[in-house]
């Protein structure tokens, strides 16, 4: 690392200038687990609905973790 270079941010993953902030991970695994609750507690696909129902409940979990750090520790 040059010493004039800055140290690099936590929490941002930078790959070819693409820059996403945990919240905007956070909001993906929101928006996954709506779409998962709408099968599952829907009976949309009957088939799937177990499966569904279990998803909804990871990924709102993995929501709400991302969500408490983005607003913590992983703040710019």
């Amino acid at each position: 690392m040059e010493p004039d270079a800055a140290p690099p941010v936590i929490g941002r993953n930078n790959v070819k200038g693409f820059t996403m902030s945990i919240l905007k991970w956070a909001l993906i695994f929101f928006l996954i687990s709506l779409v998962a609750g709408v099968f599952g507690f829907t009976g949309l696909s009957a088939a799937s609905a177990d499966i569904a129902r279990v998803l909804f409940y990871i990924f709102g979990v993995i929501f709400l973790i991302l969500l408490i750090l983005g607003f913590t520790i992983f703040r710019a």
